[in-house]
């Protein structure tokens, strides 16, 4: 028996898997904002899904600001514990069985509470040092004072358009400000795009698959205007997996591990 996981911002997500190639119904939870309790919850979650059965190994996701817990997660088993950054087992996910399957280079960003991503090349996580965080890279946002930057991250996700207008981005619906967030986070993919150079981007989070949304057709038109380095642009799609991503890769993560 193997677990899975994957801590979000919001939602923790847990699945058990008894052959490491499939995972069961996933346990979803709210994530604690105390990380003492986000480790209670989690063990709990934890042992109510896996009963008796004792995992031979765990895999999982979560984000950089959680960091600090990875002692007591893999001191929370007796078996081995492979964690990653949440949005790169995302990535891996949507690289194996999502929108980025059969592309040799995927470069995957998630826009939700925050912005995160990862680059996938032929089915692995690409080699870093420190990680990837697109997120943070600066943009000029031409509606701000002239000369300020902005991170990607603070331009377009949903903690600061909430932060912004006092509400939920879902509670948002004038749609000049979702189209100005499209031509904003072009711009933030056309640095990407530039850095990376992948087959193919895929743009997963709440922002861009729930209701209201960033329009993938704004996001690909200002794209198109903005760009003219490369011949061609690789192909933009919206992520399949849903909010289950970060658990197909961690299964992916966790067969490349026992396969070593």
């Amino acid at each position: 028996m193997y677990l899975v996981f994957d801590i979000g911002g919001t939602k923790m997500r847990l699945a058990k898997s008894a052959d490491g190639l499939t995972f069961g119904e996933p346990k979803v939870v709210s994530t604690p904002v105390d990380q003492a309790e986000l480790v209670r919850v989690f063990t709990q979650t934890a042992q109510e899904l896996l009963g008796e059965e004792k995992p031979v190994a765990v895999a999982g996701g979560l984000s950089r600001r959680f960091q600090t817990l990875i002692p007591e997660l893999q001191n929370s088993f007796t078996c081995p514990v492979y964690l990653e950054n949440d949005a790169a087992l995302a990535a891996l996910g949507e690289a194996h069985a999502g929108a980025g399957r059969n592309y040799n280079i995927v470069a995957y960003l998630t826009i939700s509470t925050g912005v995160g991503g990862a680059r996938i090349v032929k089915g692995k996580i690409d080699e870093k040092v420190s990680g990837f965080e697109p997120g943070k890279q600066f943009i000029h946002v031409p509606m701000k004072p002239a000369g300020h930057l902005t991170t990607l991250e603070d331009a377009v996700s949903g903690t600061s358009l909430a932060k912004k207008f006092s509400k939920p981005a879902r509670e948002i619906a004038d749609q000049e400000v979702w189209a100005e967030l499209a031509r904003i986070l072009a711009y933030g993919l056309h640095n990407t795009i530039m850095h990376w150079s992948p087959s193919v981007v895929v743009l997963g989070g709440s922002m861009i698959t729930g209701t209201p949304s960033i329009d993938l057709n704004a996001i690909s038109e200002n794209l198109k205007q903005i760009s003219s380095v490369f011949p061609e642009l690789p192909v933009l799609k919206v992520a399949e997996l849903a909010d289950f991503g970060g658990l197909h890769g961690a299964l992916h993560f966790l067969q490349e591990k026992l396969s070593k």
